[in-house]
């Protein structure tokens, strides 16, 4: 017997409860509650192993005296005496929680909060860390539930078990491996595995949160920035700060702690688990904790990758690069390394603030990491002045629109997606050349003065007409209104002391061009180029 928060008793009921000792056993029950006053009462039947219709009595005229009563800890075999006889209905009954064994089981995914291991062919177990962890298993359930709804391949939980000190979630993963087990075991399968994780991070993107069923991660991270910017030279800190802060606000879906050990193929299946991290917030904040899994955590210490995700920093570096990259759609590795500039300032803060944090529990970074990661991001922090990472459309998609950041640096990918346009319909190469150059021209164009000196984006617009076949590029830019078409076509014909050095990008664009037009319209530069082919 146990008094907790001074008005809950609980009563440990013990062995069988039948006509032989039901009597003795409703004394013992009085003679405690003579001692102990209580409002309501828990009867423990962890050690409860049968009950009859006497027992049921005895617990029936505790009822009508306590109202708030329950039983908890109940296995399955006296759960069905009470269930078949309506007790569960009339009161609070719970299930004791099954006993699991993780002893020499194979791990195959960790987060930030557990570890999933295969417990038997057709099933795995999440264990947690906490050991109070019955209201985050309740949580993710919920989300899990919310993301499966929502069109993301993930498990649903169908058991709560204790396993040691703490708690699992059992689910049914067949034959399931992680991504990290199989870039171990089978490197050679590297474009498979981001192909389809890169598939994976695009379709969560691609989902819209509920108002008000996730967690915000803009505040995990902008939390993490907060606290750490006044260890940072030259007001550095603030500058992270109002970077982070004019990131655009977004309700993209989340994972939050999506890296190969969380992503397994099940049955040719592909599947994300460990749903407890799933938030909103711009896409940029997935790969903050991407970086750190793949490189941050490992950059003084290579092992440390092979250690937790099983396979080299090699294979880890390049796993990234190439996901990143996929994810951008671009081979262009200025950009790639532009975007992942962008990524390290937070991913870096981030790694600050944590081993901070858990310095005094012993569990911080060592000295020599901590200053790795202070000493790059100063350097970071000193070139990079934006950390704007949105990219509304897939250029690899069969969208025929692209929407994106109006910066030279993203010149190749409107290229790339203006030629998978041109490719589909067997345009040839004199053609397409042509209007490569005619794309540059304009696109340039627009990135070095539509907004200047600030920032903003263009739209381009690919449309195929049959009859007869010609292409139509459309350039749309919300920047300062201005008409290309009407500055005069330079004289080609004159020498080289007489020529302005401006203007040949519009010419070249109208000759390659059969037609060219411009429209300022809803606040819009609207610049049409056509061509048959």
């Amino acid at each position: 017997m146990k008094k907790l928060h001074h008005s809950l008793l609980t009563i440990k009921l013990s062995g069988r409860i039948d006509s032989g000792n039901a009597q003795k056993t409703e004394e013992d029950i009085q003679e405690q509650l003579e001692k102990n006053s209580a409002d309501s009462i828990n009867l423990d039947a962890e050690n409860l192993d049968y009950i009859s219709s006497a027992g049921l009595r005895v617990i029936l005229r505790l009822k009508k005296e306590y109202k708030d009563l329950s039983i908890i800890n109940v296995n399955s075999k006296v759960y069905e005496i009470l269930e078949m006889t309506g007790f569960t209905e009339m009161m609070n009954v719970k299930k004791a929680y099954r006993v699991v064994s993780v002893e020499g089981c194979e791990v195959i995914g960790e987060g930030a909060n557990g570890k999933v291991y295969r417990i038997d062919s057709d099933n795995v177990v999440k264990t947690y860390k906490n050991a109070d962890a019955l209201a985050e298993i309740q949580h993710e359930r919920e989300v899990a539930r919310l993301a499966l709804v929502l069109g993301v391949p993930t498990a649903i939980s169908y058991d709560v078990v204790k396993v040691g000190d703490s708690y699992g979630s059992v689910f049914e993963l067949l034959n399931a491996r992680s991504f990290a087990k199989i870039l171990a075991e089978e490197p050679e399968r590297m474009d498979f595995c981001v192909d389809e994780y890169v598939k994976m991070l695009k379709k969560i993107h691609s989902i819209t949160a509920p108002e008000g069923k996730l967690p915000s991660i803009r505040e995990k991270i902008l939390g993490a920035i907060e606290r750490i910017k006044d260890t940072l030279p030259d007001r550095l800190g603030d500058k992270l700060l109002k970077m982070a802060q004019d990131i655009p606000e977004s309700d993209t879906m989340i994972h939050g702690d999506c890296h190969t050990k969380n992503i397994v193929l099940a049955d040719n299946e592909v599947l994300l688990i460990d749903m407890d991290t799933l938030s909103y917030g711009n896409p940029i904040f997935e790969f903050v904790p991407m970086y750190n899994a793949y490189v941050g955590y490992s950059e003084y210490d290579p092992d440390v990758v092979l250690r937790f995700q099983g396979f080299s920093s090699e294979i880890s570096h390049k796993f990234w690069h190439d996901t990143l990259a996929a994810y951008l759609n671009t081979k262009d590795e200025d950009v790639v390394r532009g975007f992942e500039e962008k990524i390290r300032c937070l991913a870096y803060a981030y790694l600050i603030d944590r081993s901070i944090r858990h310095e005094k529990a012993g569990r911080g970074a060592s000295p020599e990491l901590r200053e790795l990661w202070e000493t790059r991001l100063i350097e970071l922090l000193k070139r990079v002045n934006s950390l704007d990472f949105e990219i509304e459309t897939d250029a690899s998609s069969d969208s025929d629109e692209l929407t994106l950041e109006a910066l030279n640096e993203n010149l190749q990918t409107v290229v790339d997606f203006v030629n998978d346009r041109l490719e589909k319909i067997n345009c040839s190469p004199k053609s397409q050349m042509q209007m490569n150059l005619a794309v540059e021209e304009i696109f340039v164009n627009i990135a070095n003065y539509a907004y200047a000196p600030e920032k903003g984006k263009a739209t381009v617009r690919v449309e195929v007409s049959e009859d007869p076949v010609s292409v139509t590029i459309t350039f749309i830019d919300r920047g300062v209104p201005y008409d290309p078409l009407k500055k005069e076509d330079p004289d080609v014909t004159a020498s080289a002391d007489e020529r302005d050095i401006g203007g040949l990008g519009i010419f070249l664009t109208k000759k390659v061009m059969d037609n060219v037009t411009y429209e300022y319209k809803d606040g819009q530069n609207i610049l049409t180029l056509q061509k048959a082919l």
